[in-house]
């Protein structure tokens, strides 16, 4: 097979996922461009690893289609030696050493870069012949992150393969994403929970929520989408409005409310006038607020919509 030129990098195509009457996903669409950072959030059991998978062709869809540049990945050389796909849970060779591990990744992946192995080697400080099963959790979530960035794979899937990871070692992985992918761009799906840590990296936003993909929008679009804002709670419902809310909690007289809306310098200045204070959501708490308010996310979303 030939991978089209100018096809996305990934795409889904009415991807559903059934386990007997559990829906694991649900009529996904999308499509990624080349080149860019994407964040997938969901809660757990969202649906998020069951989508990688299936990209990867490690899963199977039960319906629609699930497409790397145009193509799928099941049993495809042209795709295969073009993928990685690093997980958390990630198991190796028995008795494998970080070494050897790194040594068969060299033969698979056509654009695996040993000068920057070693240096991520000696930035996490890892033993490279001790065997992988008797290391830490986060020695074995380094062993992952090595594998996802060295590899320099065209699309690379990183699903939360640093949460062994302490703060220090994350920034680590963070810091070198973002040098050898403006180095060497590639196009990177990444999971994490840890949505505020890596929020700035990313280009691109995806959110998937009971199966369903919620979000699917640039991660500049979503940058000051919404707000929060505090005071007397008739000064703040009459600032508010019609706007669409998204959390609202009150304290005696204090009421406290998260809507959806950019804000303009005349809205700020009658902020000022009402007394009111306002702080800017981030995309952890936009995301947050999407996946845990049922009742309001569609016409939030929908609000969203009309904005962009």
């Amino acid at each position: 097979m030939t991978i089209t030129t100018g096809s996305p990098a990934i795409s889904a195509r009415g991807l559903t996922k059934t386990y007997g009457s559990t829906t694991a996903l649900d009529d996904v669409t999308f499509n990624i461009p080349e080149h860019i950072i994407c964040g997938l959030f969901g809660r757990n059991g969202a649906g998020k690893t069951t989508l990688m998978s299936i990209l990867t062709a490690q899963n199977f869809a039960t319906a629609g289609d699930a497409l790397i540049y145009g193509e799928p990945a099941y049993e495809n050389s042209s795709v295969l030696p073009r993928l990685c796909f690093v997980r958390e849970s990630q198991r190796y060779p028995e008795d494998s050493q970080p070494d050897q591990v790194f040594a068969m990744a060299r033969l698979f992946f056509p654009n695996w870069n040993q000068d920057l192995a070693d240096q991520l080697i000696a930035d996490f400080d890892l033993p490279l012949c001790r065997r992988i099963k008797k290391m830490s959790r986060g020695q074995r979530s380094a062993v992952g992150v090595i594998i996802g960035l060295a590899s320099r794979a065209d699309v690379t899937f990183f699903d939360e393969p640093y949460l062994g990871l302490d703060a220090v070692a994350r920034q680590i992985f963070y810091d070198r994403l973002i040098a050898d992918y403006s180095e060497s761009p590639r196009t990177i799906l990444l999971s994490s929970h840890l949505i505020d840590e890596v929020a700035n990296l990313l280009e691109h936003v995806l959110v998937v929520d009971d199966g369903r993909l919620v979000l699917d929008r640039s991660a500049d679009d979503l940058r000051g989408m919404a707000f929060t804002v505090v005071g007397p709670a008739d000064a703040v419902d009459t600032f508010v409005g019609d706007r669409e809310e998204l959390h609202r909690e009150r304290l005696g007289g204090t009421a406290s409310v998260t809507a959806m809306g950019q804000l303009t310098s005349s809205d700020e200045a009658r902020l000022s006038s009402l007394g009111l204070s306002m702080s800017p959501v981030s995309l952890q708490e936009l995301i947050v607020r999407l996946t845990t308010r049922t009742d309001r996310r569609e016409s939030a979303i929908n609000s969203m919509g009309a904005q962009s």
